[in-house]
């Protein structure tokens, strides 16, 4: 990493992605990186989550790690207390829900609704909802997408792993309601499309107004395109070393990827910084 030292000293809270970045690949909270958060907040620093994830698919983390700051879901979609009482909830207009829908599908895509506290997917047998039981450690309602969707809609995901069709769904997506939605992959297989003020960006913003901070005195980590928007937004954004060429050039640093400790390493590295700025 570079140029740490002359923004460290003004850093008071770090945001972090999850999948990807706080976790390895196999979905697991290391040692290290439980360690590195302890450390972190021993020196006098608050520390946040943000992810994808629905809120309570981060339980495990919020209480292994003793988090007490505010918990941004959805990509900042829904914004709880660690106690998950609703601090913030922004809605997807139901005219763009259909129209999104309409615009997945027609790529192939399938497509997930969550609304409310549901997770709601046509097919329990269908690539990735497995996986994603398993990550967020419940199980989807399976049923009508369709009929899900005529509710209060926070986030829908498009889900393929065949990259050509998911570019160019990314592509259509983002030009048919990129001004009135955030439309940003949070995994190579996974398109999001929140409510238009629902990104990381809005979530270090929502956390400076929460902590009476300047942006600038938020650092940011993450390795996918939705975590581009907290960088830009922060005073100092670190991409993994796992994410692809155009995250990593967004940052102003990179670390190792979460194979090899790479968000233990980016903390270590920033409070070793402090304290040389010190």
């Amino acid at each position: 990493m570079t140029g740490l030292r002359a923004a460290a000293r003004r850093i008071r809270l770090l945001l972090a992605d999850v999948d990807g970045t706080l976790l390895t690949p196999d979905k697991v909270l290391t040692e290290r990186a439980r360690r590195a958060v302890v450390a972190w907040r021993e020196a006098g620093l608050e520390f946040a989550l943000t992810s994808g994830r629905p809120p309570r698919g981060m339980r495990m983390l919020i209480e292994t790690l003793a988090v007490t700051t505010p918990v941004a879901g959805f990509n900042g979609g829904m914004i709880v207390a660690p106690d998950f009482s609703v601090l913030a909830e922004r809605s997807l207009d139901a005219g763009l829900v259909r129209g999104a829908m309409e615009g997945l599908r027609n790529h192939g895509l399938d497509v997930w609704v969550y609304a409310g506290k549901d997770w709601v997917v046509g097919d329990g047998e269908a690539p990735h909802v497995a996986r994603e039981a398993r990550t967020v450690k419940f199980p989807p309602v399976v049923g009508d997408v369709a009929r899900a969707a005529s509710g209060s809609v926070i986030k829908l995901v498009g889900v393929c792993d065949d990259e050509t069709r998911m570019r160019a769904a990314v592509t259509a997506l983002h030009d048919a309601f990129g001004e009135a939605a955030t439309v940003a992959r949070s995994q190579p297989y996974y398109l999001d499309i929140t409510h238009r003020d629902a990104n990381k960006g809005g979530v270090v913003r929502f956390l400076a107004r929460h902590f009476t901070l300047d942006p600038a005195e938020i650092a940011t980590i993450g390795d996918q395109a939705n975590d581009v928007a907290m960088f830009r937004a922060g005073g100092l954004g670190i991409a993994m070393g796992n994410a692809d060429a155009e995250v990593r050039e967004a940052a102003h640093d990179v670390t190792a990827d979460n194979e090899h400790e790479g968000f233990a390493e980016a903390v270590e590295k920033l409070l070793a910084a402090r304290e040389g700025a010190a």
